[in-house]
């Protein structure tokens, strides 16, 4: 049960005394140094972890994507992790520009086991921590400050002399005080240092220090000051490659990663969708696109997205939200009608002006750019509007339906996702729209017209053939044009209908071109929508005068006498 008052049992987290903070004033102007930590963290916190087979093939893929730098398991804690390192070792699976890193607990024989592992790598990042801040050092460990900080210096000897005995490796040293965002930050400072003299960092040979978010317990702006307060404070600062791992406890790890590296972070440990334990690592792929957004190229190839997601689901055997930033199967679409409107409004500014900035609403990015298309940008339920059902018919259909056009057919469908609770896809609407214009050809349909004209003469005129209710009769106009002799044939032939507007165009290449008429009459007063098609763009006007007279001879027809009897 929830407490009356948390604040007898938890406590705020402590704020960084940092007055003059410089981070919130800067802006990320390069991608930071990535690495993957997909198959050691994120594969610890599976439910069922990697096989070799599944761990091979996320190590390909994230070598496609990019990474430099993929940690590749805990080889002292497991054999299988010790089995699938020796065998990218062995079978020459890494790249000559990749570096593995592998992690260790800073005891002697499983650092020993580590260096077993690693054995005959062209390139390693070996990676040591131990935790440091109070609450461990008082209730797991049991050990004071100078006894921590003898551990982590203990190991860094041990990994120091370890490395020595393999030149032919290309040696990078890590160490992370585990738990830096709840650890004194004069303490953090003080062990770090400890570390740096115990392994010699200079600027020409500089060692990683991981400042990890292990739990997520303050506001992302309170990581990214103890991140500056440490960068500033810290001795031999050029020495040292400042990397952030935050976790995602609060749910703001990807804002905790953005501002530590606007506090001074070079480098950042995640994986590619945010797995991990608990509520999961930082989230490579939305903080790599982030970048992307704000016109900085992140140094990872995410062009076509959906297979790295499918991939990743596959290896990991956890699937990933269809709300998920970037790459989730709904993050480019739009079901709200207001939204919809003006995505579609946006879409026609950028056909118009297709090299200016990306500007479209809504969509921070270009489905195009991660290998999405404009498909599934917009769908359409019982909450949206016009926009979206025009936006549909005209990308897949090429419909191109006038503003109070638009507006009525929306009515129409809205009728369908109201009774049906549905989405309602684009073959759906279209239906719907061929249905109720394009199917509309009783009691009246045009069957042919001939047109003919005097020299120097702007008169037209028209003898059609129109068929009612099967039976065929032939009625005669003259006017301006076409369409205006055949409305005045129909007046002739007692229906009076007047033009209000009129709006043609093109539909389809080629071969299979035809043109389509969206036309609206006034007949009794009242103003009907009518659409025709043909291959001939004056059938096609013809067609959608008679629609017209169709739909407003259907709307004034009596509602069936439904009785009892007729039920039974």
């Amino acid at each position: 049960m929830m407490l009356d008052n948390p604040a007898a049992k938890y406590r705020p987290f402590v704020a960084v005394d940092l007055p003059d903070r410089q981070w919130p004033s800067r802006r990320i102007e390069q991608p930071p140094i990535w690495t993957s930590v997909d198959l050691r963290d994120g594969n610890q916190s599976l439910i069922d972890p990697m096989d070799q087979e599944r761990k091979q093939r996320l190590f390909d893929l994230l070598v496609k994507v990019g990474f430099k730098e993929i940690e590749v398991g805990f080889p002292s804690a497991s054999q299988t992790d010790f089995d699938f390192v020796r065998s990218l070792i062995d079978n020459d699976k890494i790249p000559d520009d990749v570096t593995i890193q592998v992690l260790t607990q800073a005891r002697e024989h499983l650092i020993d086991r580590t260096f077993e592992a690693i054995k005959g790598a062209k390139s390693a990042i070996v990676h040591v921590y131990n935790a440091t801040d109070p609450m461990f050092r008082r209730v797991v460990f049991n050990v004071s400050k100078p006894e921590c900080i003898q551990i982590a210096v203990d190991a860094t000897t041990r990994i120091r002399q370890r490395m020595s005995e393999a030149p032919e490796t290309n040696w990078t040293f890590q160490y992370s005080p585990e738990l830096f965002t709840t650890t004194e930050m004069d303490f953090a400072k003080e062990i770090v240092e400890a570390v740096m003299v115990a392994y010699g960092a200079t600027a020409e040979t500089p060692m990683i220090v991981n400042l990890p978010a292990t739990v997520e317990v303050a506001t992302p702006n309170n990581y990214a000051d103890q991140v500056e307060w440490f960068c500033r404070h810290v001795n031999d600062r050029e020495a040292l490659i400042v990397s952030v791992h935050p976790h995602n406890d609060r749910g703001t790890g990807v804002a905790a990663a953005e501002m530590t590296l606007m506090a001074g972070a070079d480098r950042v440990e995640g994986t590619l969708f945010g797995n991990g334990e608990r509520t999961g690592n930082v989230d490579i792929v939305t903080l790599a696109m982030n970048l992307y957004t704000q016109g900085v190229h992140p140094g990872l190839d995410f062009s076509n997205i959906t297979p790295i997601m499918r991939e990743v689901e596959y290896c990991n055997q956890l699937p990933v939200h269809p709300r998920h930033p970037y790459v989730g199967d709904l993050v480019f679409t739009a079901f709200s009608g207001s939204h919809q409107d003006a995505i579609k409004k946006g879409m026609a500014d950028r056909r118009a002006n297709p090299d200016a900035i990306w500007d479209v609403p809504y969509l921070p990015i270009d489905p195009l750019d991660v290998g999405r298309s404009y498909e599934a940008v917009i769908r359409v339920n019982s909450q949206s509007g016009k926009g979206g059902i025009s936006y549909l018919l005209e990308q897949e259909h090429g419909i191109e339906l006038p503003r109070r056009l638009s507006i009525e057919f929306s009515q129409v469908v809205q009728e369908v996702a109201d009774r049906t609770g549905k989405e309602i896809t684009s073959q759906m609407i279209y239906q719907a729209f061929a249905d109720e214009y394009l199917g509309q050809t009783m009691p009246y349909a045009l069957v042919s017209h001939r047109l003919s004209s005097e020299p120097d003469s702007p008169k037209v005129s028209l003898e059609a053939t129109i068929e009612e209710r099967g039976e065929r009769h032939t009625i005669q106009g003259e006017g301006n044009g076409p369409l205006a002799a055949y409305i005045k044939a129909l007046a002739g032939a007692g229906h009076d209908v007047e033009i209000i507007d009129y709006h043609e165009h093109s539909r389809g290449q080629g071969a299979d071109a035809e043109a389509i008429a969206y036309v609206e009459v006034r007949i009794d007063g009242k103003a009907v929508f009518g659409v025709g098609t043909d291959e001939s763009i004056t059938s096609a006007s013809m067609k959608g005068v008679m629609s017209a007279i169709n739909r407003y001879l259907s709307s004034q027809a009596p509602a069936p006498n439904v009785t009892a009897a007729s039920l039974a």
